[in-house]
């Protein structure tokens, strides 16, 4: 029989191009968006079901596990896809946009995989990959809002390996780095109106991008194919990096005494 998988944030990105993938090697897919109508390439692909679903919506995630369910008879592999980066000074957010990172980031991916998970207990199998980031592992300057969220995907995720062990169920996370073609997609940017932060916010993207300059960036492919990996390796391990300069800064925090981390980052960033 063949597997199905069911993606959130599907309609771009990560998730297209891992829906994409999976069709191709002859899985169902359930590709869920908040706005299906404007979906145009997973529409037109055979055994790809296209449902609205918004993470923050909980009767749309409802509805769309029992539908998804219902075409393809189950969800054998749950990919927590959907999500954004809110990038800037902390002082300068507001409430609601903090709320609204974690709302999408981490209460949704929550919400999703609640759903889902009495489906893959009953059957004593599957697996949830969770969609991280470099950002997950290490914080940089004014990524507190995405790092912080992205640190409570991977503490969830940790937590839930073990706790889902015994069901037979896996629990993956996927770390990507800055992805060549799309750095800056998908970021929101906090309008700063604290003039102190000025001189460090003007050379953030600079200062990301220096060190790791000479190592090679991960594609959207590379991504996917890492996220088919980690659905089908049938492995314990946990984490799966994708790309060098994910493995960079990863490497620098575990093989470092926080002391010395904490200096050559201040190096990288501060000066």
């Amino acid at each position: 029989m063949k597997q199905t998988i069911l993606i959130t944030g599907a309609s771009s990105g990560f998730g297209k191009e891992a829906a994409q993938l999976f069709q191709q090697k002859g899985w169902n897919v359930i590709a869920t968006m908040r706005n299906p109508d404007k979906e145009q390439v997973l529409t037109q692909l055979p055994n790809v079901l296209v449902l609205a679903l918004d993470v923050t919506q909980p009767d749309s995630i409802q509805a769309a596990v029992v539908e998804g369910i219902r075409h393809f008879g189950a969800i054998d592999v749950l990919l927590n896809n959907a999500g954004y980066g809110l990038i800037g000074v902390f002082e300068s957010s507001t409430p609601e946009q903090v709320q609204q990172q974690y709302a999408t980031n981490v209460f949704g991916l929550m919400d999703v995989t609640r759903v889902v998970l009495p489906y893959m207990r009953e059957k004593r199998k599957g697996v949830i990959i969770n969609l991280s980031s470099v950002g997950g592992f290490v914080g940089m300057p004014f990524g507190s809002f995405y790092n912080s969220s992205k640190f409570a995907v991977e503490g969830f995720s940790e937590g839930l390996y073990y706790e889902l062990a015994p069901f037979g169920i896996s629990v993956k996370i996927v770390e990507p780095g800055s992805v060549a073609t799309n750095f800056r997609q998908g970021l929101t940017f906090i309008k700063n109106a604290i003039p102190d932060y000025d001189p460090l916010l003007g050379s953030l993207f600079q200062c990301y991008t220096k060190p790791t300059e000479h190592l090679t960036k991960a594609s959207p492919a590379e991504v996917a194919e890492t996220i088919y990996t980690a659905a089908t390796d049938g492995a314990v391990n946990m984490r799966y990096v994708v790309g060098a300069d994910a493995a960079f800064f990863i490497d620098l925090k575990r093989n470092n005494p926080d002391a010395a981390f904490v200096e050559q980052m201040r190096a990288y960033f501060v000066g």
